[in-house]
């Protein structure tokens, strides 16, 4: 059976649509908590897939969470391998950090909410994440940092805030600042444990909820049809069947 590890830094920020095509493929998921885990000792090389998730940190505050330093590390030992990687928000971030591109706080706000991105030139070949943005023309946010385009990527995505949305690395990494993974009932998740951040920006959660409630559906079965073409796509000889 494969294996895939998910790394995950607060609980309710979960693979959501990604899981359920994981397990259609019965891979077996090895969840890792970053936050306590040492990265020292695991073997970068030991999945067919890492799939890095979300949390509300920053990449540059290593003083006060150390353990991004050995994070970042087995992330960049992974790239390094050119092994398939798939970074979600912070998981991105942290993507992008390891390839020697600059994380920081985003000059334009927090984005936060359903909203558009607008496809790169670049992505004209890769007809899933196209399909993506044509189906699911309305995707979650939840950021306030971004980073600068790592040097060996390419841009697929941008939005009215901010420029670097979505980046491909070959054809074996993927880093996403939008959350194409959410569903309605998992971002119920979302509204308590991210509750102080959600207060602060003056979000207005019942008509985030209802947004919500209208817009994930459609995301969730692009986002379906999406993971499905993506993982299909990775180099055979490391493929989840």
């Amino acid at each position: 059976m494969e294996n895939v590890i998910a790394i995950s830094h607060v609980a309710f920020e979960d693979l959501g649509t990604l899981g359920v095509e994981l397990t259609r493929r019965a891979a077996a998921i090895e969840w890792i908590d970053a936050t306590t885990a040492d990265f020292s000792v695991l073997d970068s090389s030991s999945s067919e897939l890492v799939v890095v998730l979300g949390g509300p940190i920053g990449v540059y505050e290593i003083e006060a969470y150390p353990f991004l330093r050995g994070e970042i590390d087995f992330i960049r030992r992974r790239l390094d391998a050119r092994q398939p990687t798939l970074g979600i928000c912070l998981g991105a971030q942290l993507m992008a950090q390891a390839l020697s591109a600059q994380v920081y706080p985003g000059v334009n706000g927090k984005e936060i909410g359903w909203g558009a991105i607008m496809p790169e030139t670049s992505m004209s070949d890769d007809a899933a994440f196209c399909r993506l943005l044509s189906e699911a023309p309305s995707v979650f946010h939840f950021h306030g940092d971004t980073f600068d385009l790592p040097a060996s990527a390419r841009c697929l995505a941008s939005s009215s805030r901010y420029a670097n949305q979505a980046y491909a690395i070959g054809d074996y990494a993927l880093g996403l600042q939008f959350h194409p993974e959410v569903t309605a009932d998992g971002l119920e998740r979302w509204y308590v444990g991210h509750a102080c951040e959600l207060a602060a920006a003056k979000v207005d959660i019942a008509a985030l909820r209802k947004a919500s409630r209208e817009l994930a559906p459609k995301l969730e079965q692009a986002a379906l049809r999406f993971w499905r073409s993506w993982i299909d796509q990775l180099p055979l000889s490391r493929k989840l069947k």
